[in-house]
């Protein structure tokens, strides 16, 4: 029997869609219908509509004949009556949506970041000027021209992702040059330049050509060739990644602006049809980017213009961006993006807490993957010594965690400090916490950080950074009295036996404080001796005039009596470690100033 081949037939699915849909009845405008409805006109326009708008309207058509039942009832159905009449008899309940939708307002205005938290430009000024390197570095430059144009809110869906395809991958097909062996200054300058390039793009409305900049720069952040100027790469980024998150969002309220200017406190109600439908198209184009690094950034950068979309919006986006965090492989790379999320969370909804505790929670999950084989091979590639490679964390754990424990209660503060003894050894994070959490919270239990500090490996983190880091809550916040000295000891165990001069200094001037504020001048002059020990071999102390300068101050602040301070045996070799002209007259001018202030006869003579 011959075999049957099958065929499929030609089908026409608009034609067939066309001959069986129902033929539409013109209805004239005086006709009665049975099925028409009866439409009234709403005297309340729609706050903030814009011409061209894609929202409907409804107006009444005074010609329409009237429902008997709706004439029987006088246009109101008894139900309405009822609610009318018990609207206007009982007052309203202190629980009801309005009063819930005021509590909650009011608890987000309490929980707003107040003059107590440091921002991040108190930071990044910092991490440029300590992470450098002398490595030649690389970078792409966005070379091309933009071909095509946002697509417009009322295109249909299927255009719209095939235009954003075609247009994210432009980026892709040779529109970018790569520029290799640059300097650390001219890395910065070429950032400065792409900033430039981004502002020039949106002032002249290629707001295509400003996203493939942004999605370019982001992508830079993948890259951990030279993994120690990598904090300093993530400032620069991610101010541009700021720019423009600023940019779509001032953009889309001036959509919702006209006439009249959209108030900071707005909801998705007030927002027009035209401007959310622009915040919607952003995300899609975002949505369409294929890699996950410039994905997440450029998302994380815009995330407040969630306000324009949905009510829960920014609630929603906070924990799936936090989900996508752990499908970065580097660590360093991982952490880093935390801290952006943290960043931009805080600056939109501080109030979210949950979102916080999670992304430090993940990364104490993940926080064994550096010392995994891929990130070790790294790093002996590059020779990076593991105690260096370490402080390139910094900033970024520090960030977080200042996030997370600002304003938190103790028992939370707790729960993340016990989380942090069971990962067992981690100096790292030790140091982070005494970093970010209340200085009065680490001073109660300044006992307990001492123990947790000599359980670390003085290999992997030194010991002297952390107690560095606890003289600097001390310095704050002061311990329980029985255990102020006991503290000063074990600190001071650790801090004399440092053997590079500028990294002893560096941790003996914060402890100075500590003995100046809660100790006699017997301490302090043991304290000052061993300075004197530590910084006169070598001439070392040429090298930490500002370090000094700094002793002496702390010193002059806490003693005010000249018989005092001249009575300790080491205050005048001391002294004469200043052997700088300029930086002498300084000392000795700041030494006259606490005089004069503090004599007790205003008028007696100065013998010199």
């Amino acid at each position: 029997m011959a075999s049957v081949q099958w065929h499929s037939r030609t089908r026409n699915y608009d034609a067939e869609s066309r001959s069986c849909r129902a033929s539409a009845v013109p209805v004239q405008s005086g006709d009665y219908h049975p099925l028409k409805p009866i439409t009234v006109t709403d005297s309340k326009s729609r706050r903030g509509a814009r011409k061209g708008s894609t929202s409907s309207s409804s107006s009444s058509s005074s010609s329409v004949a009237p429902d008997p039942l709706s004439s029987m009832l006088e246009g109101t159905d008894p139900l309405s009556l009822f609610a009318a009449a018990s609207a206007s008899e009982t007052p309203a309940l202190p629980h009801s949506s309005s009063s819930v939708e005021l509590g909650r307002k009011r608890r987000e205005k309490e929980e707003e970041v107040g003059c107590d938290f440091e921002p991040w430009s108190a930071k990044r000024g910092e991490i440029l000027a300590r992470f450098t390197t002398t490595e030649k570095l690389s970078i792409n430059l966005f070379m091309g021209s933009e071909k095509s144009k946002a697509t417009s809110p009322s295109s249909a869906v299927s255009e719209k992702v095939r235009t954003r395809l075609e247009e994210l991958d432009d980026l892709e097909e040779g529109s970018q040059r790569e520029l290799l062996n640059l300097s650390q200054q001219d890395y910065v300058n070429r950032i400065e330049e792409l900033n430039q390039s981004l502002k020039e793009a949106w002032a002249s409305d290629q707001k295509v050509k400003a996203l493939k900049i942004v999605i370019q720069c982001s992508k830079l952040l993948s890259d951990t060739s030279v993994i120690l100027f990598y904090p300093s790469k993530f400032v620069l980024i991610t101010d541009i990644l700021d720019t423009f998150g600023r940019l779509v969002y001032e953009r889309i309220w001036s959509m919702c602006s006209d006439p009249a200017p959209l108030p900071d406190s707005f909801s998705v109600e007030d927002v027009n049809d035209t401007a959310r439908e622009t915040c919607l198209n952003w995300f899609f184009k975002i949505a369409s980017i294929r890699e996950l690094i410039p994905r997440l950034y450029v998302e994380a950068a815009i995330l407040k213009c969630n306000r324009f979309v949905n009510k829960s919006g920014i609630q929603e986006t906070l924990p799936r961006l936090t989900a996508m965090i752990r499908g970065i492989g580097d660590p360093l790379v991982a952490v880093y993006a935390r801290a952006y999320l943290c960043r931009v969370g805080m600056e939109v909804a501080p109030h979210l807490k949950d979102s916080l505790n999670k992304n430090f929670f993940d990364l104490l999950a993940s926080f064994r993957q550096i010392h995994s084989d891929s990130v070790q091979n790294q790093l002996v590639i590059q020779r990076v010594e593991i105690p260096v490679y370490l402080t390139l964390y910094s900033p970024a754990i520090h960030w977080i965690l200042q996030c997370v424990a600002y304003r938190a209660p103790d028992v939370l503060l707790t729960e993340m400090m016990e989380r942090c003894k069971k990962l067992g050894n981690n100096a790292l994070l030790l140091n982070s916490v005494m970093w970010a959490f209340r200085a009065e919270f680490v001073a109660a239990r300044a006992t307990d950080f001492i123990g947790m500090i000599k359980e670390c490996d003085e290999a992997g983190f030194p010991k002297h950074l952390l107690f560095g880091s606890l003289g600097r809550s001390l310095a704050c916040a002061d311990p329980p009295e029985s255990e102020r000295l006991p503290v000063l000891n074990e600190a001071w165990k650790v801090i004399t036996k440092v053997r590079s001069p500028q990294d002893y200094i560096n941790c003996a001037e914060i402890w100075v404080e500590f003995t100046c504020r809660h100790f006699t001048k017997r301490e302090v002059n043991t304290v000052l001796a061993d300075i004197i020990k530590h910084m006169t071999p070598d001439r070392a102390f040429e090298d930490a005039y500002p370090q000094l300068q700094s002793v002496m101050k702390k010193i002059l602040t806490y003693f005010h009596n000249f018989s005092v301070l001249f009575s300790m045996e080491k205050f005048l070799p001391f002294l004469d470690m200043f052997q700088k002209d300029s930086v002498r007259v300084e000392v000795c001018k700041s030494i006259m100033d606490v005089f004069i202030k503090h004599q007790q006869e205003p008028g007696a003579n100065i013998a010199l």
